[in-house]
């Protein structure tokens, strides 16, 4: 039967979705602030309703949300990934007013949104751990704790928010004296950012592989991982890179961790799809970090590999499909990596372009290539929200084939108008530490030789920049 399901969310990842709820034959409603009214998702959508000015208090608004979920009369409601995506509240909500959340149950959220009793579902299930504390006491009580949990296991210490996510409420404390300023700090983001000042203490684990696990899980039980990624190419806990599968030679210990992550899932009562994170240390030791109770940013590279559509997937489990395939039913095939094309300026630290016009739009294309985006010629890029573009995913059969298909799609990938990650790219494919394969959490701050570009440096752009200047003056460029 044909269901109404509105999207509560915006850019590429509203598209995705409401790709996926057409092509199963329902009804997609956009949603849209002021500065996102021209914005491709509503065009694409099969109906669009104005939510307010914003910015960003509206998506954020789950009263206004639900008032217009239930005045349109949708059936199910997909929040995407940030904004209401992992707020219990949100989920709840839409269980009282009798909305199908696409998404694991409030509860299960609203246990692993906070990071510390996640820890403690993780831990009674026997899941490998980084030593952390409970949330701190409030005051000097919680500052004494803080000091003596480091005191046992040394600095460096990660202060996390508990109920943290996306690379947000995270500083890590190298001595004493700069715990005792960053507490307060910490708290006070934590507040800001989550509405919640609780925070607690882990063990820093030195320069490890950040590995995750897809998982999938139906209402009777049936539980299966899609294999691992690898996210540890990272700027200030921010994904720039992923990669599926992991790179880890070891396929016994990947079994393990993928293994593991299923007995997390199972443990916490998980529903629909989530990620499991672990750190991997220099011995070969793995850790639970979290799970995230959302689709990622980062599931096409596990789309590209497995070949299963993990949005899908999510739609029909909320509307109570069961599992389509068994674990036996899952192989993983090739390589597939996704790089965040990001209105960004990486040689003035990475600072956001929003506000300008993209004036040329070239992609690449060809196989193995996927784009997931939301820009298009004369877009005007809002000022408001995250500056991803576009993600580009590209798959190959090997780890050579694929960074040769990378290197070449990135040379083959135009935007002008506001300055990208492009050319960043260009750089680190062709670094020969990324080459092989030979990559940790630290890549980023010791590949400091990256942002030695010069801007259109590749063919392409100075092709696509010749032909912008020829098309503005009324010229036929291919004209012979």
């Amino acid at each position: 039967m044909k269901k109404k399901i509105l999207i509560a969310n915006r850019g590429e990842i509203a598209l995705r979705i409401i790709r996926a709820v057409q092509e199963l034959g329902h009804i997609a409603v956009a949603i849209y602030e002021t500065p996102d009214k021209d914005a491709l998702h509503i065009r694409t959508a099969d109906e669009a309703v104005w939510i307010g000015d914003g910015p960003r208090c509206d998506y954020l608004d789950i009263d206004k949300v639900i008032g217009v979920a239930k005045k349109a009369g949708v059936d199910a409601i997909h929040p995407g990934y940030g904004f209401l995506a992992e707020n219990p509240d949100f989920a709840k909500a839409c269980e009282h007013n009798g909305i199908i959340f696409i998404g694991p149950p409030s509860e299960v959220i609203q246990s692993l949104g906070d990071k510390v009793t996640a820890r403690r579902i993780m831990k009674e299930a026997g899941i490998p751990m980084v030593p952390g504390t409970d949330n701190l006491s409030a005051g000097d009580h919680g500052l004494r704790e803080a000091i003596d949990f480091a005191d046992k296991y040394g600095y460096p210490v990660m202060l996390k928010a508990t109920a943290g996510g996306g690379g947000r409420g995270i500083r890590r404390v190298e001595n004493e004296k700069q715990l005792r300023a960053e507490l307060p700090m910490a708290r006070a983001e934590a507040k800001s950012a989550f509405n919640n000042d609780s925070v607690y203490l882990e063990k820093v684990v030195i320069n490890p592989k950040h590995v995750e696990v897809q998982i999938i899980a139906d209402k009777e039980g049936n539980t299966v991982h899609l294999g691992s990624r690898d996210c540890s190419i990272q700027r200030r806990n921010q994904k720039l890179v992923e990669i599926a599968p992991s790179l880890i030679q070891d396929k016994a210990l990947v079994d393990k961790i993928c293994e593991t992550a299923v007995t997390a899932a199972k443990a916490s009562h998980y529903v629909n799809a989530g990620t499991v994170e672990f750190l991997v240390d220099r011995d070969w030791n793995y850790y639970f970090m979290e799970i995230n109770t959302r689709v990622q940013v980062e599931h096409t590279v596990t789309e590209m590999v497995t070949g299963i559509d993990i949005v899908r997937t999510q739609i029909k489990l909320a509307l109570g499909k069961k599992l389509s395939f068994t674990q036996d039913d899952v192989h993983i095939r090739g390589y597939a990596v996704e790089m965040r094309i990001n209105a960004e300026d990486p040689q003035n630290n990475f600072m956001p372009e929003g506000g300008k016009t993209v004036s040329v739009y070239r992609s690449p294309g060809g196989y193995g290539v996927r784009l997931d985006g939301f820009v298009y010629q004369g877009f005007t890029i809002p000022k408001v929200y995250d500056s991803l573009l576009v993600k580009m995913t590209v798959f190959g059969f090997s780890w050579n084939e694929t960074v040769d298909r990378l290197l070449r799609c990135l040379n083959n990938f135009v935007i002008t108008g506001p300055k990208t990650t492009i050319p960043y790219y260009v750089n680190l494919v062709q670094d020969p530490d990324f080459k092989r394969g030979d990559f940790d959490t630290s890549f980023i701050e010791t590949h400091s030789h990256l942002i030695n570009y010069e801007e259109q440096a590749s063919e392409g752009n100075k092709l696509a920049h010749l032909i912008a200047e020829i098309h503005y003056k009324g010229e036929n460029p291919y004209a012979v």
